[in-house]
């Protein structure tokens, strides 16, 4: 049971440290809106979000104030949208329409972001996929609050290799229908390996099809406060690994708890189902909320430097094991996040030159998530972005983890100018990318086949 001790337990970490609650999302199925006709549908679309998810922003902003809890998004996330346009939708500008019916359902109750413009292919794309993924450049152009997420590959069924090429286009033309303000809409868009179907975190978010018709999920985030336990456990000396350990794992299951608290609150006064707690170090621009600035702390001069793989694989372990005995619903993504643009110890790593495109994707070997929040230039070819998701998806798919790509080629930009995104998104000094090609790996069609330990039945 938990109780207001534990939460003023955490006030310090909360006022001086940097700790949120990330965000309350609402899962809401939209299975039963789909219907034959095209108007009906998003009409149905609207009402049950409207309904749902009515008093979701303003429950939020009670929960923070009565228990001084920063919370600082409110979001919804929805079906997968290529199941539920598939019986109405016969084009892209079909789905256009459904993005923009979810983005006016977004506007009107008030939340930051819905997830769930989404499709799942990894292992075939319907008539449906191939049309909601054509229809993202537009759609991301089109809407401000939306979110879009696609799931090439995973460890049961190999990689569509198909939908990374396709992928790799979509990104380009999203760069340019947003190229007025430095291609935005691809920070809204990711590209998932193993895509969790109880994820809080935009931009992958959307609402599982084995999940109730509506949940409540609450992400947690706290680099600061583990970068302060970390500060103080190094005053007597430095340190060994046990301690160090124990000292994470220790204040995971703090932050893990308020996330409880919140979540528990959330679901009973809006009579919705709690699903999971999320616990991931997520950065904020802000100095001292980084998780780069915890890899120093853990004794590497900036990330990237050898032996970054190894402490984050620590960390991302210990944050984890830490969350696991403060909850028994413990899902979604849990660990390190490592996005450039929002972290601004990444931010410097990568100024100083100690931190590469090649170095993060080692590190997405040991992270939650993937390559994050990366600016490149925006001549960069869709052949190259697409080899990028295929190494990504490939770490995911054999490591039997979840991996993602989230990259903005910025039209008009090259490596060494700097991309403003603004509020949590941050700003991202532009990087190189290899540029060696692949195009006649990429051009192969078809799939790679899962690996050999995906066979476990």
């Amino acid at each position: 049971m938990i109780n207001i001790s534990e939460v003023l337990e955490t006030n310090k970490m909360i006022e001086q440290e940097n700790l949120d609650v990330r965000t309350i999302t609402m899962g809401i199925s939209l299975l039963d809106c789909a219907d034959k006709s095209l108007e009906v549908t998003c009409d149905k679309i609207y009402n049950k979000i409207t309904s749902l998810a009515k008093n979701l922003v303003r429950t939020g902003e009670e929960i923070s104030r009565e228990f001084a809890i920063p919370i600082v998004n409110k979001r919804v996330s929805v079906t997968p949208i290529s199941l539920v346009g598939g019986a109405c939708c016969q084009t892209p500008g079909d789905y256009v329409k459904i993005a923009q019916t979810l983005d006016k359902a977004a506007k009107e109750i008030g939340v930051n972001f819905l997830g769930g413009y989404s499709a799942i292919v990894s292992k075939g794309m319907t008539k449906s996929d191939e049309l909601l993924i054509r229809s993202i450049p537009q759609a991301m152009a089109e809407t401000e609050r939306i979110c879009s997420s696609i799931n090439v590959g995973s460890t049961k069924t190999g990689i569509n290799m198909d939908a990374v090429r396709l992928m790799g286009e979509i990104i380009k033309q999203t760069s340019e229908a947003t190229k007025e303000n430095d291609s935005l809409g691809c920070a809204k868009l990711v590209v998932l390996c193993n895509a969790p179907d109880d994820n809080p975190f935009m931009a992958g978010a959307f609402h599982g099809i084995s999940e109730a018709d509506a949940i409540i999920n609450v992400g947690v985030s706290g680099p600061g406060v583990v970068k302060y336990a970390l500060e103080q456990m190094d005053r007597q000396g430095l340190a060994d690994f046990e301690t160090l350990s124990e000292t994470i794992k220790k204040t995971a299951f703090k932050i893990t708890r308020v996330g409880q608290l919140v979540a528990q609150e959330a679901s009973h006064r809006l009579g919705v189902p709690f699903g999971i707690i999320d616990l991931s170090l997520a950065p904020t621009p802000a100095i001292g909320d980084s998780v780069a600035d915890i890899l120093q702390c853990m004794g590497v001069e900036k990330a990237g430097a050898p032996g970054t793989t190894a402490c984050l694989a620590m960390l991302n372990d210990q944050v984890k094991k830490g969350g696991v005995m403060a909850s028994s619903y413990v899902g979604g993504l849990s660990g390190a996040f490592i996005p450039v643009s929002e972290d601004q110890g990444m931010i410097d790593a990568v100024n100083a030159g100690a931190l590469t495109i090649e170095k993060l994707e080692a590190m997405t070997c040991v992270c939650s998530v993937g390559l994050d929040m990366i600016a490149i230039p925006g001549d960069t070819t869709a052949a190259t972005i697409s080899g990028i998701i295929a190494d990504e998806s490939a770490i995911g798919m054999v490591n039997q983890k979840t991996t993602a790509v989230r990259i903005i080629p910025v039209i008009g930009k090259q490596v060494g100018d700097t991309v403003e995104f603004g509020g949590l998104l941050g700003y991202a000094p532009v990087m190189p990318v290899n540029s060696f090609a692949c195009d006649r790996f990429i051009n192969r069609v078809g799939r790679i086949p899962a690996p050999i330990h995906s066979f476990k039945n």
